[in-house]
């Protein structure tokens, strides 16, 4: 069938980008999920099993003033968001897992903006 084919290659591609990037407690994954209305962030570290700092579309902080949240502005703000809680937490390096998504468009504004609010990739 035509729906599982395309789930497959989803998988592969989540898989040999996955397995490149492990993070660790000295520099944590960045994880990036986008649906097409919203932007969602992570930073996990892989060796605990923890989420150390976590960033989305849905919290009101981000959308206030917001009129969609799934575009290019969106994305921007849930970077720099992401960004500040890291920072808070204490973590200056990150190394970015984009998923399955190319780096391109939403996912590529995402990470520009959590670098400018002082992520190291």
């Amino acid at each position: 069938m035509q729906i599982d084919r395309i789930k497959k290659a989803r998988l592969r591609r989540k898989q040999r980008v996955h397995k490149k990037v492990l993070g660790t407690p000295d520099r944590p994954r960045l994880s990036v999920f986008r649906s097409n209305r919203h932007m969602y962030a992570q930073i996990i570290d892989d060796v605990a099993g923890v989420t150390l700092a976590s960033a989305n579309t849905r919290i009101k902080s981000v959308q206030d003033g917001l009129k969609k949240t799934g575009n290019i502005e969106a994305a921007k703000i849930v970077g720099s968001e992401i960004a500040k809680q890291a920072i808070q937490v204490g973590i200056k390096t990150v190394k970015f897992d984009r998923n399955r998504y190319k780096y391109h468009g939403r996912v590529k504004a995402l990470a520009e903006a959590a670098r400018q609010a002082g992520l190291v990739f």
